[in-house]
């Protein structure tokens, strides 16, 4: 799976990374080796190197949403 900019996840309850109990992040810009996001309850980035963003992906915590833009 390719990440890019504007897609967006739904977040589930094993994302450790939210303190902000959000129940949506979308990638703001995807860069080599890192993404930058914001979640839907924050005014707030966050960088997640690449390895990590997938590694929550493929643990289930994060779920990317179909058609949304």
């Amino acid at each position: 799976m390719n990440v890019n900019n504007d897609m967006v996840f739904e977040i589930k309850s094993n994302f450790m990374p939210n303190i902000t109990n959000s129940d949506t992040l979308r990638i703001i810009e995807s860069k080599k080796g890192s993404v930058v996001i914001q979640m839907n309850n924050s005014n707030s980035r966050g960088v997640f190197p690449l390895d990590n963003f997938y590694y929550w992906i493929k643990k289930g915590a994060l779920i990317p949403i179909q058609g949304h833009k």
